[in-house]
């Protein structure tokens, strides 16, 4: 991972954290341990940087849910 994908990781490690009311190591584990960091965010870091964070955030859910139902995350009411 070079520079510009780690600081687009943390960067959407902290606005799911701020999404889902969660603490950015909640997200952090969630997200490596679904293969979420480096199967999807690392290796399409080309083609996502250039989106929307809430679209990506919305497709990281899409992500945890096709990919690891446990690490599905419990939003805070709005």
């Amino acid at each position: 991972m070079n520079k510009d994908e780690c600081e687009f990781v943390i960067y959407m490690i902290h606005a799911c954290a701020n999404k889902w009311g969660q603490s950015p190591s909640t997200v952090y584990k969630k997200l490596n341990e679904s293969g979420c960091i480096n199967n999807y965010l690392v290796q399409h870091y080309p083609i996502l940087h250039t989106q929307g964070t809430g679209c990506i955030v919305e497709d990281i859910e899409i992500y945890l849910k096709t990919h690891d139902s446990k690490a599905v995350p419990k939003m805070r009411n709005r």
